[in-house]
């Protein structure tokens, strides 16, 4: 005789951050995904091996924003100029701060950037949005920049005794900006 036999599944659905490479990682600062702030798709990254030994500091060299869709329009500027006039496959930063205290994703904790020759491999390329040669960011985005170091040590993205670096110690530049480079020397990790 045959007996008919009843199979219940359940499917349960996790909910994440979906849609970024950076999922907001413990104690990290607000940070914009590539979603929000309407990022072309890009042409492929590779992924970086670990933990990073250094972190440099950049500026845009551009004008300031201090609202977040002043400052996605220039991250949006800024990833188009990355790959139509350098041909790179994406913005070549790991994140951004703008002066609206919020962090912008890039290329993120896990991918390869285009930020500091002949060190992308091993270290973090954080950029801040403006013009810092004659002075400095607001305390909003300095915060930031600080709280988003801290929490890619927290969280295993950079080595706990990590190197930090203007991105002028790396190579022929001014970047990123005298006056916030004259600050940046003053951090700890700094050498």
């Amino acid at each position: 005789m045959w007996r008919s036999t009843r199979v219940f599944v359940c499917i349960v659905v996790l909910s994440l951050k979906a849609s970024s490479s950076t999922i907001q990682l413990p104690d990290c600062p607000k940070i914009i995904t590539r979603a929000e702030w309407q990022a072309r798709p890009t042409r492929g990254r590779s992924a970086l091996p670990g933990p990073v030994q250094y972190v440099f500091i950049h500026h845009g060299a551009s004008g300031d924003c201090f609202t977040p869709d002043q400052c996605a329009a220039t991250v949006r500027r800024y990833q188009n100029y990355h790959m139509d006039s350098h041909k790179w496959d994406d913005i070549g930063y790991s994140f951004l701060v703008g002066e609206d205290g919020n962090a912008y994703e890039g290329r993120g904790w896990d991918r390869v950037g285009a930020h500091t020759l002949g060190y992308n491999t091993v270290g973090l390329g954080f950029c801040m949005i403006g013009n810092f040669m004659q002075r400095l960011p607001n305390k909003a985005a300095l915060n930031t920049l600080k709280q988003l170091i801290a929490c890619g040590v927290q969280n295993g993205k950079i080595q706990s005794n990590y190197t930090l670096r203007g991105h002028r110690d790396m190579g022929s530049t001014s970047c990123p900006g005298t006056t916030f480079y004259n600050l940046i020397q003053t951090w700890p990790h700094y050498t």
